[in-house]
């Protein structure tokens, strides 16, 4: 999507842009030549995530835009308060505030510790909060004055809930602000919005989470970047109150084209979290399954652990099993345990062995994997991409969701020697 030059001059701080969609924002508002502050904590070099604030501000100014970089914890009020003053001091205004800010962890209410609880909590709801108050009397002297956070709608579908109730309660309190104080500064013209992907998006944090095998099926930064740039070059007075969905903002603004945001086009994508409807009202776990048309052919399960589902499922493991010893290259530490309605199997990286959960080598497993024998026979022959499967909480998680996803990698090779034996 095109500039127009709607944004030049105008001044946009941006928490959590040192990288990924954050960055994606700025540099896109960078292009019409505005005011960028990018308030993140990397100030120096992260061991795994690439970028800083201050390698951003280069690549912001070289787009066109002005920048200035601001060391800041949301959540820490003074720090926050201070960033804000500077931003006023430097550029003389805000204009808009894009809370981008997040911590995440997928775990389930019994693996999740305090400490991640709190952390949550604090830099998505609390740093949204606290940023929001800030900004907003600054907000109020703006002619187009546009809050935007990155959070999703507000939907009270168990399957969000389940598996990762904190994190969805940190995710929901930023869009509990959309919802709130978009009627509360209705009178001062600031429009307040929300935006989140209909579909997984690939960024430094999703591979370091995922692995990068997961790439193929995501879209890229920019789809995010580019519904930005429609919303809040809107009327403020006209647009506000709203739970956008990038794909939806973009087909409304004449879109067409979206294989210009594939990572690779034509692959299935992992239909993001949180989202109940696809862009023509469908719902979204049917259209999961429908999207993938079968393009990767599984065995039937019977659906239940009678005599057929015990066989091919023993099968499956059997098959993965000659994957792991097949592929050295394949990374996979530690124990994993699945119950497949109550078919208990284990794999193991460190030996690279499979078998019956009675057999597993002793420890602790990494996590435990629970599913119904439908699932796992989708699971296994690709008709069900992991990242959705454990979102959707067709697959429950007890333990490191982070390990979980990394079965991805497996899982991709045994499916990759399926098509070979196949051919």
């Amino acid at each position: 999507m095109y500039n127009t030059g709607k944004l030049a001059g105008k001044t946009i701080f941006i928490t959590g842009a040192s990288r990924g969609i954050g960055k994606a924002i700025a540099l896109k508002a960078a292009k019409d030549g505005a005011n960028l502050v990018i308030a993140a904590k990397t100030a120096t070099p992260h061991a795994k995530l690439e970028g800083t604030i201050f390698t951003a501000a280069k690549e912001i100014e070289a787009a066109g835009g002005r920048c200035l970089p601001v060391q800041v914890d949301v959540r820490d009020e003074d720090q926050v308060q201070k960033a804000v003053e500077d931003a006023v001091r430097n550029f003389g205004g805000i204009d808009i505030l894009v809370n981008n800010a997040s911590a995440i962890s997928l775990t389930g209410t019994q693996d999740t510790t305090m400490k991640k609880y709190d952390l949550m909590n604090q830099v998505n709801a609390r740093g949204t909060f606290l940023t929001s108050k800030l900004c907003i009397p600054y907000l109020k002297q703006s002619k187009n004055p546009h809050i935007l956070n990155l959070s999703p709608p507000l939907s009270l579908n168990p399957i969000w809930f389940k598996g990762h109730v904190a994190y969805t309660m940190a995710k929901y309190g930023m869009s509990m602000c959309v919802l709130g104080m978009s009627e509360e500064f209705k009178d001062n013209n600031i429009a307040v919005n929300a935006l989140w992907p209909r579909t997984a998006i690939w960024t430094a944090a999703v591979e370091m989470m995922a692995g990068d095998s997961s790439a193929k099926n995501c879209r890229k930064v920019d789809i995010c970047a580019d519904a930005f740039y429609v919303i809040v070059t809107k009327s403020s007075r006209d647009f506000t109150g709203n739970f956008c969905i990038d794909e939806r903002v973009l087909r409304d603004a004449g879109v067409t084209d979206f294989d210009q945001y594939a990572v690779e086009k034509g692959n299935v994508l992992i239909m993001d979290g949180f989202v109940d409807e696809d862009e023509n009202g469908q719902p979204n776990i049917l259209s999961r399954e429908e999207s993938s048309n079968h393009l990767r052919s599984g065995f039937k399960s019977s659906g239940s652990a009678g005599p057929v589902g015990v066989a091919e499922i023993s099968a499956v493991f059997s098959a993965v099993g000659e994957t792991l010893k097949n592929n050295p290259d394949l990374k996979l530490d530690g124990l994993y345990l699945f119950d497949v309605e109550g078919q208990k199997w284990f794999i193991d990286g460190a030996s690279r062995s499979i078998g019956k959960s009675g057999q597993a080598p002793p420890g602790v497993p990494l996590c435990t994997l629970s599913m119904k024998a439908k699932d796992f026979s989708e699971l296994f022959s690709g008709s069900l991409i992991p990242t959705m499967a454990f979102l959707s909480g067709k697959v429950v998680v007890k333990g490191n969701m982070g390990s979980a996803i990394k079965l991805d990698k497996l899982l991709a090779a045994y499916q990759q020697n399926r098509k070979l034996r196949a051919a």
